[in-house]
Order: structure tokens, then sequence, then C-alpha cells
């Protein structure tokens, strides 16, 4: 018979996996208090990493329509519920594994994909969101900063060539086009003039 307490442990679990975009199944048998908290630091705030009861877990998965952990729910579990990063979280539980054998990374799934422990590794591999992030930004503003550079040495350029500021020279061809544009105006003026002598 399913006690209040069991119904709740399930529903929580079943609402971890619906809220995670990723979720990493580990064995850590061995691994002291100190260990677990060292890790849920080392995770962040976007993931959860939870000891769970493997019948409770294999309900609660079964709810949330995961599959990815038939058959590995066996021995001490816990399970990194990831709602942020999955590359960074994946990054931490395996340099955390490398570190500390006691932590054995079992299965895990991202983004609904069924992943073994060597796919999980290899997520672990990629390059973080932000630093692609910080890439693909650093590759859009490499054109306008070189367009920048050469106008101002053209500037630069000219200003040396002619010995006085270009931004100086500016007013200077303004006035000159205001005083052509007024003597054009006049000239037409003064043609019909003519015309009547």
């Amino acid at each position: 018979m399913a006690t209040p307490t069991k119904v709740s442990a399930v529903a929580e679990i079943t609402n971890d996996f619906k809220e995670s975009n990723a979720a990493v199944l580990t064995e850590y048998r061995g691994l002291t208090v100190a260990q677990l908290k060292q890790l849920r630091v080392s995770l962040g705030q976007d993931t959860k990493f939870a000891v769970v009861k493997n019948t409770l877990t294999a309900i609660a998965a079964k709810e949330a329509g995961v599959e990815a952990f038939d058959g590995q729910l066996a021995g001490p579990t816990a399970i990194a519920f990831i709602k942020g990063d999955a590359v960074a979280a994946a990054k931490s539980l395996t340099d955390f594994a490398k570190a500390n054998k006691q932590l054995v990374i079992k299965t895990g799934y991202f983004e609904g994909k069924a992943l073994d422990a060597s796919e999980v590794a290899a997520l672990a591999a990629l390059e973080s969101r932000e630093l692609q992030l910080a890439k693909v930004a650093g590759i859009l503003k490499a054109p306008a900063a070189a367009a920048a550079r050469i106008i101002d040495a053209l500037r630069l350029k000219l200003e040396e060539e002619n010995g006085a500021p270009a931004a100086a020279e500016a007013p200077a061809a303004e006035e000159s086009a205001d005083s052509a544009a007024e003597a054009a105006a006049e000239a037409p003026a003064e043609a019909p003039a003519a015309e009547e002598n």
C-alpha cells in the first residue's frame, strides 16, 4: 500500500523529470556527505542532485515518460536533474567522477534522448553555451571593429597629408558648397534682366 510519503516522493521525482531538460543517473556508493555536498555546490543552482529510492524512481520515470533509466536502477542511486546548461552540469559530474572514483555515471538523457555513460562524457566535452555565444559574438563583432580601425587609419592619414584635422576641413567645404549654391540661384535671376535690354 502506498503511503502518503511515498506518493509525495513519486510526485516530486516525476516533477523533477518533467522540469529538467536533462538528467544523469549515478551510483554514489562510498561517497561521504561532505563529498556529496561538494558535488552539489559544483553543479550549481540549476541542477538538483538527489539521492532517490530505485522503486519510487522507476514509478516516477514511467509517469514522466522517461525510458532512459529502464534496467539501470540498482544500488545506491542519485540523479542529477539538470534544468540549466546540460553541458556544464555534465562536465561537473564527469570531473567529479574522475576525482572521486566512488561516483559512477551510469546513464542519462538529454532533450528526450537516452545517453549511455560514454555519451554523457561526450556531452561534457562540448563547449558550454556561454562560450559558444561568446565566440559567435566575437565573430560578429570582428568585421565592425576592423572597419572602425580602417576608417580611423584613413582619417589619421588624411590629417597627416593635409596638416590639419580632417574634421576642421569639413565645415569649410560645406561653406563653399553653400556659396556656390547661392551664386547659381542668383545667375538665372540676372539672365532674364539681360534679355529685356
